[in-house]
């Protein structure tokens, strides 16, 4: 392997990666080029350049992902239903693969020999960053300075700033936090007692929901294939349709989750997590399937879906597993194509109507009304051959115990 010079850094102009800049450089002798990414998290970036400058980087990217996220990342987690636990949308980890691709993207342009994060030791981005490093760029070493250097304090840290003129922001952040434009997570405080009720800082996204109108909001929103194209008869671009849909949820209150969660390095893990415009498109594209989807293609589905979950919690984005699972579920999607309409209120969407072109609905055959299509008779056959094997069971059992 080639002697390491070049590291590209991720870098967020927040102290930890403000100091593992500066690590990198006095303690290592590399010079460091910075990669920030615009996810559609709507923090200010104009300063990060400078910052990162003065605190020695010898290039500086700022890129603009959002686009490529929503539509290459968000839209096909969504497309599989997916949920982590039964609860969690996982908007921090579906970001992290297209973080990883674009930081070996600027590695191989600049010449770099390593990729460094500041993930820490204990959480799961530290896998997520480094599985998708290892499937994309095998080569390349991966740097995690947390698992290194003997700065384990934020006090510590901070003295390592002041030593080499780190600028320090005097606010002290709260909780620890991750915003995209899909979620905004909030750990740490006091989240870290599974008891205690999350303050009113973890509130950003979404309203409280005793602040949330108290009159309904319906919309509707049409899809072709599975993905959103449209709300309310405009259409958008998936990054749009987000972000439109945070605005509109956010401010019903929809899209909360107080949750412990088990990571994948082994700990459990309490985390408040507000998904407004995920939340949702989760609930419409569910409702549409109802009507568009056989019934055994969506049990197959459903089957497949704790694993693509999983695998996009752990990190195995850039993974056989995964990719094989969703060539699948787009093939479910290809005649989910309709439009749904929800009622917004008080932290709720409901879904109240659905309509697609490929509807497997038959009223014929729904309504209590008579139906010349559908012979009642028919079912006592059908029972007797489903009875079999339990018939069958219950012979055994009367013949064991006598």
């Amino acid at each position: 392997m080639a002697k390491i010079k070049k590291v590209v850094l991720a870098y967020s102009g927040g102290l930890d990666t403000s100091v593992i800049l500066k690590w990198l450089m006095v303690e290592h002798g590399y010079e460091v080029i910075t990669v920030t990414a615009d996810l559609g998290q709507e923090d200010d970036l104009d300063g990060v350049e400078p910052k990162a400058r003065k605190t020695g980087a010898s290039k500086v990217y700022i890129e603009d992902l959002r686009a490529e996220f929503a539509r290459d990342y968000i839209y096909p987690m969504m497309r599989a239903g997916a949920i982590y636990e039964g609860r969690y949308l996982m908007g921090t980890s579906i970001a992290r693969p297209l973080i990883a691709k674009r930081l070996v993207e600027i590695a191989r342009a600049e010449g770099a020999q390593a990729i460094a994060h500041g993930a820490t030791g204990k959480g799961n981005d530290q896998v997520r960053f480094e599985l998708a490093i290892n499937a994309l760029a095998p080569d390349l070493t991966v740097i995690a300075p947390w698992r290194e250097w003997d700065l384990m304090s934020r006090t510590a840290l901070t003295e390592f700033a002041e030593r080499h003129g780190i600028e320090v922001n005097a606010s002290n952040k709260h909780y620890s936090m991750d915003r995209n434009m899909l979620h905004c997570s909030f750990e740490g405080g006091e989240l870290e007692d599974p008891w205690e009720e999350p303050g009113p800082e973890s509130y950003i996204m979404a309203v409280p929901v005793e602040k949330a109108p108290d009159e309904p909001e319906y919309i509707t929103i049409d899809f072709e294939k599975g993905d959103a194209v449209a709300l309310n008869d405009r259409r958008l671009s998936p990054m749009e349709m987000v972000m439109e849909l945070n605005r509109i949820a956010g401010k019903h209150g929809i899209g909360r989750l107080d949750m412990v969660e088990n990571r994948f390095v082994g700990m459990k893990s309490r985390g408040v997590y507000e998904t407004p415009g995920g939340t949702v498109l989760h609930v419409a594209h569910q409702d549409l399937e109802g009507i568009c989807l056989d019934r055994e293609a969506l049990a197959v589905r459903d089957t497949i879906m704790p694993r693509y979950a999983a695998a996009v919690y752990n990190g195995f984005w850039f993974s056989p597993e995964r990719e094989a699972m969703q060539a699948l579920i787009d093939k479910s999607q290809e005649g989910v194509t309709g439009s749904v309409r929800l009622k917004l209120y008080k932290g709720t969407a409901w879904p109240v109507g659905r309509y697609s072109p490929h509807s497997l609905y038959c009223h014929d055959l729904a309504t209590f009304e008579e139906c010349a299509t559908y012979d009642h008779k028919d079912a006592a056959g059908f029972i007797r051959l489903q009875g079999l094997r339990i018939r069958g069971y219950a012979d055994r059992v009367k013949r064991f115990h006598g």
